[in-house]
């Protein structure tokens, strides 16, 4: 029989990423080193780490007919309704944003293009309605078939905060978290756990600081963050710790083991362009 894949939801995008000297200022004009594009978006990414990683997965998103393309659709309930759930035994769900974004790591500094600004977690209620199709299906399986289900709260978008009250796993955000005026990814663990679902597990990652997990137990488990000798390349850096701990979990392991993957393979991406070697 063939194994079930772990299935990512969401959105792919072209990052334009900008190599400069320096942070360039408000305002200036900077010559450009170098430039390169590439595929990225969080379900994107994840999906790549989880392919390096050796899972079988796939991803489900809207795709552009050639290398670039404007306003792509969301992913719709209609068009998750033609999913053969019975193919999966993870299924992970990014919470839609598309935004123009610039960051900074050592001498990198990623940016997409100027972008009209769009309505933010707009699909917000499609996802839901994803969701309830998976629990639905879960409901009339044996415990060993039901579909393990993630989601991911990334921006401080009311809509979006929703999704906390699905999904085994949850991983919140340290943006998402310093929204609702926690200082640490602990802290805003025990105050947001009440938000998630009997049973459910809630996941934070505050960068240099690691990661904490607290399930229904109500015990807190932390990793330490496993930095490079030298920092390169930190897009994706949170969807690489994400994909990391699901495919860990998927393999059987606990929580505190998966937590460590998680920030070994962040940490190792982190000192890496794109995602080759992190395997």
């Amino acid at each position: 029989m063939e194994e079930k894949q772990i299935l990512c939801v969401g959105l792919v995008v072209l990052d334009i990423i900008s190599v400069v000297d320096k942070y360039p200022e408000e305002d200036t004009d900077r010559r450009c080193l170098s430039q390169r594009w590439q595929r990225g978006g969080n379900a994107s990414n994840s999906c790549t780490v989880l392919s390096l990683l050796g899972a079988p997965c796939a991803f489900m998103g809207s795709l552009a007919p050639g290398h670039v393309a404007e306003n792509l659709p969301d992913v719709s309930a209609k068009d998750f309704e033609k999913v053969d759930l019975t193919r999966f035994k993870w299924i992970h769900i990014e919470s839609s944003n598309r935004e123009g974004r610039m960051s900074q790591t050592g001498r990198q500094c990623p940016a997409g293009p100027e972008l009209p600004a769009l309505p933010q977690g707009r699909n917000a209620l499609e996802q839901v309605k994803m969701l309830q199709r998976i629990e639905q299906h879960n409901a009339r399986q044996p415990p060993e078939q039901k579909i393990q289900v993630s989601v991911e709260v990334e921006k401080p978008r009311e809509e979006l905060f929703q999704l906390f009250g699905y999904g085994d796993m949850v991983f919140v955000s340290k943006d998402v978290a310093k929204h609702f005026g926690f200082r640490s990814s602990a802290e805003a663990l025990r105050g947001l756990y009440g938000r998630v679902r009997k049973g459910a597990t809630l996941i934070c990652a505050w960068a240099e600081e690691g990661a904490d997990a607290l399930g229904p137990d109500g015990q807190l488990i932390h990793s330490d963050a496993f930095p490079p000798p030298r920092v390169v390349d930190t897009l994706g850096a949170g969807d690489t710790f994400n994909a990391s701990v699901i495919f860990s979990l998927s393999q059987g392991k606990s929580i505190q083991e998966a937590l460590r993957f998680g920030c070994q393979v962040a940490g190792k991406k982190c000192g890496l362009q794109g995602y080759d070697g992190i395997v």
